[in-house]
């Protein structure tokens, strides 16, 4: 009798090991069907308007593109990392938040750069090449 004992014992501590946090989000089939479809979505939609233009600004068509690539950005955290506020206390959140502050500052610091190197640095009329040394 000391086998199934034993045996009960082991299944127990491999449960325990196995056991996952309960506040642990967890992926189904729905969820991450769900994530695949609006991945999708958010990468053909930005695709048809570089493609087609179907807007005729090209400023909107850049504006919409970049706001589809954030759109899709929290859909992976949401529906393939499973990130909230409740995941590790807090933790995961505020590294996200730290992360998404750093990520603006670089952001907007290189536009910057980019805008200003393009505005000083680039000749007057580029349309006439015979002027170029």
């Amino acid at each position: 009798m000391s086998a199934p004992a034993n045996d009960t014992k082991i299944a127990q501590e491999h449960r325990a090991a196995n056991e996952h946090d309960g506040d642990a989000a967890h992926g189904s089939l729905k969820g991450y069907m769900t994530g695949f479809v609006l991945s999708v979505l958010l990468t053909a939609v930005p695709f048809y308007l570089v493609m087609e233009r179907p807007l005729e600004s090209t400023a909107w068509i850049g504006f919409l593109v970049v706001a589809f690539a954030a759109v899709q950005v929290v859909v992976h955290m949401i529906f393939f990392l499973h990130m909230n506020a409740r995941a590790e206390e807090g933790w995961t959140f505020m590294a996200l938040m730290f992360t998404l502050v750093v990520v603006v500052i670089t952001l907007s610091g290189t536009l910057w750069v980019m805008y200003n190197l393009n505005t000083n640095m680039m000749p007057g009329d580029m349309h006439d090449m015979s002027q170029m040394p």
